[in-house]
């Protein structure tokens, strides 16, 4: 375990959205420069704005290499990247301008980590419909992460103190989806975990496999996924040394994770591990309004440099209201720091 304060680098996000309002936050809280040294990527121009908005007694640190970074409480280090007409940018509107900053904020993080500039890196949530309108044709973070780091192995965990959840599948049609449950793709995804899990400290991982039909197929009766992709796949994982456990029915193996029995879990698709998940780490409070609680982090696994991320999106119905909670931000900072000691 490293006793070096890890250098994180931390992406603004869609500008038009919450990412940066949460950064502003995050970078007041002085826990933060306690746990590592934080490093924002993304536009200047528009953290100082941001900054101004909230009112907040932040100074920015406009810096063109990480050398330059004084990562000093009191001061956010922004590393700068130029931004045309950032005026055309409305809060919870969608623009190519605001997705082109995002994408360039995310690219630049990929790019610093490799070249072992900074330890980690750390996502603010971007809108896919503006990176696509600004021509960067990717389906989201974890994909961009793996074009750019050349990783054909990877998969997508949410995490919590209670409840691990990674995926088969993402960012596909549920169509597809279930044509993409198949047993290599499992046993990738169960090692991937594993590994993942080691990495967060957890040093013999339980693993719960969640079947793809109701009630896990019922022996048949409701489709043969299970049968002939799933079984075999948590039998050889077996047999590899992993204990993992499955296929379970979906709507039973989360509450048996939450309680305890697994470390980890194995979603077949998107939305059968995002729900739960979300269930268990988002509190909407009707009185306020808003979300009193948006906990969870997102972590792509298989890569060679760090990524977490806030599970959340770019809130644009909030955005320029100064009420996001930068709650996310910091479980995502916390998680990127635990997976660089480890």
């Amino acid at each position: 375990m490293s006793n070096k304060k890890p250098i994180l680098a931390i992406t603004m996000g869609d500008p038009a959205g919450i990412g940066p309002e949460i950064a502003v936050k995050a970078f007041s809280d002085s826990a933060v420069y306690n746990l590592c040294r934080p490093l924002l990527i993304g536009s200047a121009a528009i953290m100082s704005r941001i900054v101004k908005e909230l009112n907040s007694r932040l100074k920015v640190n406009s810096i063109n290499n990480v050398t330059e970074a004084g990562f000093q409480f009191g001061e956010i280090d922004v590393f700068n990247l130029e931004i045309h007409n950032p005026e055309d940018i409305k809060y919870g509107q969608i623009s190519s301008t605001a997705g082109d900053i995002a994408f360039r904020s995310v690219v630049k993080a990929i790019e610093l980590a490799k070249n072992g500039e900074v330890d980690g890196t750390v996502t603010n949530p971007i809108n896919k419909k503006a990176i696509n309108n600004a021509g960067h044709h990717f389906s989201g973070h974890t994909e961009i992460y793996a074009h750019y780091t050349n990783t054909p192995k990877y998969a997508m965990l949410l995490a919590d103190e209670k409840l691990k959840v990674i995926h088969v599948s993402t960012h596909v049609s549920l169509r597809k989806a279930c044509d993409l449950v198949q047993k290599e793709r499992i046993l990738d995804v169960v090692q991937i975990l594993n590994e993942g899990l080691k990495k967060l400290g957890i040093n013999s991982p339980r693993i719960g496999v969640a079947g793809l039909n109701p009630h896990a197929g019922d022996e048949g009766l409701f489709g043969d996924e299970e049968i002939k992709e799933i079984i075999p796949a948590v039998k050889e994982a077996n047999e590899r040394g992993f204990i993992v456990e499955g296929p379970i029915p979906p709507d039973t193996l989360y509450a048996l994770a939450a309680g305890g029995k697994f470390d980890g879990c194995v979603a077949m698709y998107h939305d059968q591990g995002h729900i739960p998940f979300k269930l268990m780490g988002f509190v909407w409070d009707d009185d306020i309004g808003k979300m009193k609680s948006v906990k969870g982090v997102n972590i792509t696994l298989g890569l060679p440099i760090i990524r977490t991320s806030v599970d959340h999106g770019t809130a644009f119905e909030i955005a320029g209201k100064g009420i996001a909670s930068p709650e996310a931000l910091l479980y995502a900072i916390n998680y990127a720091v635990k997976l660089y000691n480890n």
